[in-house]
């Protein structure tokens, strides 16, 4: 089985998986379920909360507005960047109810590279298991950045007021399938301050909402005996901010202050028929996972866009908690 963790939605109509070794994902469930929270917890947080920040991202290039039905199409990729502390985790620093002991006592996240630690549980009933922790993906990652590509429409309404959608639908594999749903509205200020307007300066505030959904199959290709196997990731993100630009011919400077939040959720669902003592003890575990993460942070970004008449090339940068890079392209038409 080629083992699938961390899920990353792709808006070209397709799922991108980031592959494992066959000993982690469910066969940390050999923890128990209280402890394999814990466990995988640690292990894909910069996933869940990296990809809060990365879906937020790239929502506007200038602060302008468009005419009355005026719009544009943006195809762009933003990456939020995993802070170097969360790459691996100490096991030490985590509360197990079982006893558990890991050789090496740090493993990588999945952020994170390394050797992945051997741990062995003892169960309160005294039970012997043991199994691998999941390998990180680092090596894989760009700038070991949680990605999230885009395909955005904007459209120009009534009262200086944006309309930008991103939307696909339930697109994948048999055994993975993923949609995506954005809306955000990007008011022009401008239009209240008198002669000001005439200036190339634009102040707009801006609020958008993006949420997710993955289901994953697990059961085909499972190390763990058990019935309905199978990987719910669902994820909903936000960001409310005030932007500013300044829109030349030929060149656009803009940048914006704001806050970025959301919640992401893992559940890994179906029965596991786990063993111990080499395979003369089972136990059943029940929808084992279940694993919730609501990460926020301020932010602060400043970006520049190239405007070659209706074609635009655009780049920023996000101060935050996970930073987040920016870029793409721009079919306008105002």
């Amino acid at each position: 089985m080629k083992k699938r963790v961390l899920i990353c939605f792709s808006i070209l109509a397709s799922i991108n998986l980031f592959a494992q070794d066959d000993d982690g994902f469910e066969a940390v469930i050999t923890a128990g379920a209280a402890d394999a929270n814990t466990l995988m917890g640690a292990y894909i947080a910069p996933a869940m909360e990296g990809l809060i920040y990365s879906m937020s991202g790239g929502w506007y290039h200038t602060a302008k507005t468009h005419k009355k039905l005026g719009f544009d199409i943006t195809i762009g990729v933003n990456a939020a960047m995993v802070p170097s502390e969360k790459e691996m985790f100490a096991f030490a620093d985590l509360n197990f109810e079982n006893t558990i002991t890991a050789s090496p006592g740090v493993t990588p996240t999945v952020a994170g590279n390394g050797t992945p630690a051997e741990v062995t549980v003892v169960t309160q009933d005294g039970d012997t298991g043991t199994f691998t922790m999941p390998e990180g993906v680092k090596d894989d990652l760009h700038l070991n950045a949680m990605p999230a590509p885009t395909l955005q429409a904007s459209v120009g309404l009534v009262y200086d007021t944006d309309l930008m959608v991103r939307a696909t639908p339930k697109v994948g594999s048999d055994d993975v399938k993923g949609s995506l749903f954005g809306i955000g509205f990007k008011h022009n200020l401008m239009q209240y301050l008198g002669p000001l307007d005439k200036l190339p300066l634009n102040v707009s505030l801006l609020g958008a909402f993006t949420t997710m959904n993955v289901d994953y199959d697990i059961e085909d290709g499972s190390s763990i005996d058990g019935t309905g196997q199978a990987a719910e990731f669902k994820l909903n993100s936000y960001t409310v901010q005030g932007i500013a630009s300044l829109d030349f011919p030929v060149i656009s400077i803009y940048g914006g202050l704001g806050y970025t939040g959301g919640k992401s959720e893992l559940n890994v669902l179906g029965t596991y028929t786990v063993e111990y003592n080499a395979g003369t003890e089972t136990t059943t575990l029940v929808d084992p996972i279940a694993l919730s993460y609501s990460p926020s942070s301020v932010r602060a970004s400043l970006g520049a866009r190239l405007n070659l008449a209706f074609f635009k090339i655009y780049a920023d940068y996000t101060v935050q908690e996970y930073s987040n890079l920016s870029a793409g392209i721009a079919f306008s038409f105002r």
